[in-house]
């Protein structure tokens, strides 16, 4: 292994020389051999800076160091500004080698592309929408280009994985080879993710055909250093939003030390420790008063989850660099900013000469390089261990510990505070991900048993476009019997055709051809179309001649539905689907409802809200680390944990999942959002008024006496299906090209997406064999 680079093209192995390398990583030296072999597919999961990239590029250009001919490697990236860095980075060595490296997006120049056009050779660096618009386009240019490629190589692929976007993905992959002849002799794919969960079943999601072999390589060597705290703050009363000493606003923590602020001690796993407790005022004000104290000086990400939050953050961050006259060091980053601003603050980052802090939404968790990170800061609960461990990963890059500021807000509790936000959950939502992602180095696998159906559709479009016309047996065989839509049997697609061409998206000729239709050509036709995500839309939340705000269109909504909605209890009248409003209407009485953060309907795991269980039933959030377990939480955290410590005891929720309070049920099943959403429809299948918060399902008006029984009858009658559920869900178009699906395409692709028949039904049978007095 250790002489494993004298394999390379001696050019290579100079340029590894020229940069000052004692030798080369685990990982690039295990992928040496597999990749030159040219023979296999090859997947590799290492940590964020860990030399993934060089892994693939070291052998894959040697291997086609001396190629004249073609196109050697495809480079795809989920991201344009990815590209551009890749490219950035691939200079040097694509000197050494003489070798053409191309990016190919929408904002690339244009003179590289007709180059490569004319002369096709090197590497090509593309994103999946540029790829299905050559193949449409210029499909017989894709044929003569990539005859000869030897290796397609898909960095970032966890944020592929079982989404519509990763399944257009190997849908292209597939179709490029059946263009270029290489169906009988597959091209070699690389993926490459710091992010992967059950690494064993990640071959099938890279190539579903299973008609190349798969070589894993993880790095076993990474021991770096992982620092995290966890900061709580209170949101107080209204007669208390801010503290003023002689009338000024002022954060009571301010006057301390940094290494009163901030201690700590490096373990192998992630540690920092403080001994602050905030008083509490308005607290975003507080939180932006400690994030400033946190992040000027230096190179730090804040990730605010939503862009409303984002860019709140980084104007209050701001001014507070123009109060104190100092230059302005935050600066917001997210998709809707125009190009030239986020480009400015990816480069102002890579420079590192100059302090700055980048407060983003998911947009810089991706593998950009942007120099050395300092620490990440998460402003509220992330939306899943996945993501935050690729947030984390995102600090030291340069060798130094991994940092990570979590900083998480709860309500003060009166007298009329609602039971679920005495439970403080979000609060152990985000110790739960904490624990799991160190202690037990765990995070989401991907969802690979969805239909895809809207991407499907999108396929047939694209695919009959590239082709000009095809036979529908033709499609079926390369799309689902080679391709990746292997769950659609004939009958799904027989569906899907018929109601394609009753919308005329399709024809079929007399000699059995599928060509496209009226409607078909124009959105083909359309820029729009090479991508088959679109950007969430929202529904119009309305009360009378009033518009309250606006939720996301994923959100699961049914009529007679409660909501929680600007703190006011809302209960559901009707949905409009053509004009994407919710007319609601105010219940009075209630109590108090629970907070709603309003992000949207994000599908939290079941192994999450089962690790939130099991801290609360043990009392002890901590981690082990030797004979020791270490302290990550600040006082303030430590003080709401302690508040719903008692809760959770007060309640007897260790042993007991239904509570009766305020007139109502609440359920605790400590199950993923899909278990939750199946009970929730059952429940309002059958009249009971319901609302979901953080996985607690309230059943109003309603005694636990009454919800046994309702739930001894599920357990002993046979549930409806998942697809039999969703037909009650009146918002079910949510992908890109659901509004041309059959109605029974759309509720089995919803129902698998949505809900979860079997794990309702092993929560139930577990619920029956306690033996709990509910009355």
């Amino acid at each position: 292994m250790r002489d494993a680079h004298t394999e390379l093209d001696k050019r290579v192995q100079r340029w590894i020389f020229n940069q000052g390398w004692h030798g080369l990583r685990e990982v690039q030296a295990k992928a040496i051999a597999p990749i030159l072999s040219g023979q296999t597919d090859v997947l590799i999961s290492a940590a964020t800076a860990a030399g993934k990239t060089e892994a693939f590029f070291l052998p894959a250009c040697s291997a086609i160091a001396h190629q004249n001919k073609g196109v050697g490697i495809l480079y795809i990236s989920p991201l344009k500004a990815l590209i551009n860095d890749q490219y950035r980075r691939l200079q040097s060595l694509a000197e050494l080698l003489d070798m053409q490296v191309t990016p190919w997006h929408g904002d690339s120049p244009l003179s590289k592309k007709k180059q490569q056009k004319k002369s096709p050779s090197g590497i090509i660096l593309i994103t999946p929408e540029s790829l299905e618009s050559l193949l449409i386009r210029d499909a017989g240019w894709v044929k003569q280009a990539f005859g000869e490629l030897k290796y397609i190589v898909i960095d970032e692929f966890h944020a592929f994985l079982g989404s519509e976007r990763g399944q257009h993905l190997l849908s292209l992959l597939n179709r490029l080879e059946h263009v270029a002849g290489r169906l009988d002799a597959p091209i070699p794919r690389v993926a490459l993710s710091a992010t992967l969960g059950d690494l064993e079943t990640v071959p099938l999601s890279l190539r579903p055909n299973k008609s190349l072999p798969c070589v894993i390589i993880k790095d076993t060597e990474s021991t770096s250093n992982v620092k995290v705290q966890l900061r709580g703050y209170v949101e107080p009363s209204q007669l208390m939003q801010m503290v003023q000493i002689d009338g000024v606003e002022t954060n009571y923590e301010s006057n301390k030390t940094e290494e009163e602020r901030f201690t700590g001690i490096d373990l192998e796993s992630a540690i920092i420790k403080s001994s602050n407790f905030a008083i509490p005022y308005d607290a975003q004000s507080q939180i932006c008063t400690d994030l400033y104290r946190f992040c000027r000086g230096g190179n730090h990400l804040i990730f605010a989850n939503s862009r409303k939050r984002t860019e709140l953050i980084a104007t209050m961050l701001s001014e507070k660099c123009e109060q104190n006259i100092v230059p302005n060091e935050f600066f917001p980053h997210h998709g809707s900013l125009a190009k030239e601003l986020r480009e400015g603050l990816e480069q102002r980052l890579q420079k590192e000469d100059l302090p700055t802090t980048a407060v983003c939404t998911m947009t810089l968790e991706l593998g950009i390089d942007i120099g050395k990170v300092d620490s990440v800061v998460q402003v509220t609960a992330p939306h899943s261990v996945s993501s935050l461990r690729q947030r984390l990963g995102r600090s030291g890059r340069r060798g130094g510990s991994s940092v990570l500021r979590m900083l998480i807000t709860e309500k003060q509790i009166d007298v009329d505070t609602s039971l679920v936000d005495r439970l403080r959950l979000q609060l152990i939502q985000s110790l739960a991900m904490i624990r799991l992602l160190i202690a037990s180095r765990w995070f989401e696998p991907a969802d690979t048993s969805l239909y895809h159906f809207s991407t499907l559709l999108h396929q047939v479009l694209a695919t009959i476009g590239q082709w000009g016309g095809i036979r529908a047996d033709q499609i079926y065989t390369l799309l689902c019997r080679q391709g990746p839509f292997q769950k659609i049997t004939p009958t799904h697609f027989k569906s899907l055709l018929s109601q394609m061409g009753m919308m005329q998206l399709i024809t079929q000729l007399g000699n059995q051809q599928l060509v496209l239709g009226v409607v078909g050509e124009r959105i083909v036709g359309h820029y729009t179309f090479y991508a088959v995500f679109k950007t969430p839309e929202e529904y119009r939340l309305v009360a009378g001649s009033k518009t309250l705000g606006t939720l996301p269109v994923t959100t699961l909504l049914l009529p007679e539905q409660y909501i929680i909605f600007a703190g006011i209890r809302w209960q559901v009248k009707d949905i409009d689907m053509d004009k994407k409003v919710i007319y609601v209407s105010a219940v009075q009485g209630g109590g108090q409802p629970p907070d709603f953060d309003g992000d949207g309907d994000m599908s939290i795991h079941d192994r999450v809200r089962q690790e939130m269980y099991d801290i609360l039933s043990s009392g002890d959030y901590r981690i082990s680390v030797g004979d020791k377990k270490v302290d990550f939480a600040d006082k303030t955290a430590r003080e709401l944990f302690k508040e719903s410590i008692e809760t959770f005891d007060r309640c007897q929720l260790r042993h007991r999942p239904l509570i009766d309070q305020d007139g109502n049920t609440y359920i605790f099943m400590w199950r993923g959002d899909k278990i939750v959403n199946t009970l929730a429809a059952l429940l309002t299948q059958h009249n009971f008024s319901t609302e979901r918060y953080a996985g607690v399902i309230c059943i109003n008006k309603v005694d636990s006496v009454q919800t046994i029984r309702f739930l001894s009858f599920l357990a002993s009658n046979a549930m409806p299906s998942a697809t039999g559920l969703a037909e009650n869900v009146p918002n079910k178009i949510i992908e890109k090209f659901d509004e041309y699906l059959p109605e029974d395409l759309l509720n089995l692709g919803y129902g698998a997406k949505a809900f979860d028949i079997d794990g309702l039904s092993e929560w139930l049978q577990l619920l029956f064999e306690r033996e709990v007095d509910y009355k």
